[in-house]
């Protein structure tokens, strides 16, 4: 073992290397412009009392940072590539990261190749684990506890989300954002006010999750005024979701506080969706709904389609749902005269079918038709490339364009009002002013009681704010 001799943090964080050569989760894309590789990676171990962040950042690509159990309160920022941050358990315990509720984010990873396992992130106002335009990402057997969006992987190619147990999000637990090929697989989502959402994502695999006592269950969304301007080719298969009834807690300037209790699955405007061989009972207001961004309430893009095509709803399990449904959807099923439907369509899809189950009632589906008898997903395991996405390192000018994309967009549509104002108005605010946007970017101040407190953004560095701050003024368009 090797000691640093300089103290990073109250106490000097031991540095130990392997004496053989190991094929990291993460090494895989270890080198830009090469697929794959193996890597003598070294280890740093850091133990109650240390910083994690400290360890980071003298961290190499194809490192690993091991954390000890203890009580970490701190924001981890991973921006080299191929870095692993593994929570080490003892007695069963694990280590915890705790944002107290006045830190926004738990850990942020903006280097391709980043593995997050292990780690028990609680408390934090904004994102509790994110991935920021990374690709090849793996977050994996974490326990997340009160966050706005609990684990937000977005903007990446390539990733993975297994076996984490979250809760308590004011948006989504899981929340995967403007991606492609992701898996999202054998994760416990409770108690949040979306189980699971992919937003304008691309070529997913939601199985095996568990998903229970969230006020939606599942929701596959095309979100208009945001970069990415389709959503589509995902199969939902084999999960528990069940009991999806508590009461909405989003904030109210959220786009999911539109979101109706009561809901199983929701799909709004995305094409390509596949449901088969899921669990789906108890959920009051339906098990299925599928509607277009306009019927939603969103507002109109013209650079999207807001209609859902090409929907397969196939073999499932549907028990008891639709018995009392909320407001918006019971105002929508009205003249029906009943409540009860399993699954409910706003009726303009096109190209879409369900296989008809006996003791399934349907609303707005006669157009749909049947799903032909081979039409099934049961030998899809995954979504994710067969090898990893070969990723070039970033310019300045991308760096802007890509954090942008990973970081603003989660609050900032273009157009339109998301979490916090438009990118119109922002661009009107700060013309001619980058210094000024950064400036405040990093350290905001409160300005408008009808908007959320922005969180702060230092982290992420001088040099990134300002190429964030060029990109919104002199490059970004609808």
């Amino acid at each position: 073992m090797v000691v640093l001799t300089h103290s990073l943090e109250k106490k000097p964080i031991s540095r130990e290397f392997s004496m053989r050569k190991y094929l990291s989760i993460t090494a895989i894309t270890l080198c830009v412009g090469v697929s794959s590789s193996v890597a003598l990676g070294n280890e740093w171990t850091v133990t109650s009392g240390q910083s994690i962040q400290a360890a980071v950042k003298q961290a190499k690509p194809g490192d690993t940072v091991v954390v000890e159990p203890g009580v970490y309160v701190e924001t981890v920022y991973i921006d080299q590539e191929n870095i692993t941050l593994k929570g080490l358990e003892k007695n069963g315990e694990i280590p915890i990261l705790d944002g107290q509720n006045r830190l926004n984010d738990g850990v942020l990873a903006a280097g391709h190749g980043a593995v997050i396992q292990g780690m028990h992130v609680r408390r934090y106002k904004g994102n509790a684990i994110m991935t920021q335009g990374a690709n090849n990402f793996q977050i994996i057997n974490n326990v997340v506890e009160g966050a706005f969006y609990g684990i937000f992987p977005q903007f990446g190619k390539n990733g993975l989300v297994k076996g984490n147990v979250v809760s308590g999000a004011e948006d989504a637990g899981i929340y995967v954002g403007m991606s492609d090929n992701i898996d999202v697989i054998s994760n416990d989502t409770q108690g949040n006010v979306i189980g699971i959402e992919l937003e304008n994502t691309r070529k997913a695999l939601i199985m095996g999750n568990k998903v229970k006592g969230n006020s939606s269950g599942v929701v596959i969304s095309l979100i208009p005024g945001l970069p990415v301007k389709d959503s589509r080719d995902m199969v939902i298969k084999n999960n528990q979701i069940v009991d999806n009834n508590i009461k909405n807690f989003a904030p109210a300037s959220s786009i999911a506080a539109g979101v109706p209790d009561g809901v199983g699955i929701m799909v709004v405007g995305a094409d390509e969706v596949s449901v088969e061989g899921n669990l789906i009972r108890n959920n009051k207001s339906v098990g299925m709904i599928i509607t277009d961004t306009l019927t939603f309430g969103l507002p109109e893009d013209p650079k999207v389609d807001p209609y859902p095509d090409n929907i397969h709803v196939l073999s499932n399990r549907w028990e008891n749902n639709g018995e009392q449904p909320a407001a918006a959807i019971a105002e929508f099923i009205a003249p029906a005269g009943r409540a009860g439907f399993e699954v409910i369509a706003t009726g303009k899809e096109k190209d879409s079918c369900t296989v008809k189950q006996e003791g399934v009632d349907e609303l707005g589906t006669k157009r749909w038709g049947q799903c032909a008898a081979e039409l099934t997903f049961a030998g899809m395991n995954s979504a994710r490339l067969d090898a990893p996405v070969v990723s070039e390192p970033l310019t300045k000018e991308q760096k802007g364009r890509f954090t942008y994309l990973a970081v603003c967009t989660g609050c900032h549509a273009y157009g339109s009002v998301l979490h916090g104002p438009s990118m119109q108005s922002i661009q009107a605010l700060y013309k001619d002013n980058p210094q000024g946007l950064a400036k405040f970017a990093a350290h905001p101040q409160r300005k408008r009681s009808d908007f959320p407190e922005m969180p702060p953004q230092a982290y992420l560095g001088e040099e990134t704010l300002s190429a964030i701050s060029n990109y919104i003024l002199t490059e970004l368009k609808n």
